[in-house]
């Protein structure tokens, strides 16, 4: 299945060219809380967590991106039917991975496990350039 195909009728979409620095993560999430916020408002959210959810696993897969591939990168959000689409395309080859969490060191391990317990489709696909890694959220 294409995951573009199931546009919503109101074909609410966006996307954020950003540098890859640390500061990508906040203009991403802007990004999205104003993206959700247009979309609450032609289509409210089905849970009470939905758009932390979402905003949850943007956060994580743009800081990802920008802590292991280096330069631009580009998040897009797409409303389909009953859910939101986040994809980011990065320039790194190399698929995410599962680690272990670190407490003591705060060298991180809990996002990728998060995006996979909240996303519904999760997928990832190498590139010539890099790769790119979708999730599936409910809304």
């Amino acid at each position: 299945m294409d995951l573009l195909s199931e546009h919503s009728p109101a074909g609410q979409h966006v996307c954020a060219d950003l540098d890859g620095r640390p500061g990508s993560v906040t203009l991403a999430r802007r990004t999205a809380e104003a993206f959700l916020a247009a979309l609450t408002r032609a289509v409210p959210p089905g849970g009470e967590d939905t758009r932390d959810s979402v905003l949850l696993v943007v956060s994580e897969l743009v800081t990802n991106a920008t802590r292991h591939a280096p330069g631009p990168l580009t998040l897009c959000l797409t409303h389909l039917r009953d859910g939101v689409h986040a994809v980011v395309y990065d320039t790194s080859p190399l698929l995410p991975r599962p680690r272990t969490p670190d407490l003591a060191r705060g060298t991180g391990g809990f996002g990728w496990p998060l995006v996979q317990r909240l996303a519904r489709d999760l997928r990832t696909a190498v590139r010539p350039d890099g790769k790119e890694v979708h999730a599936v959220l409910a809304w």
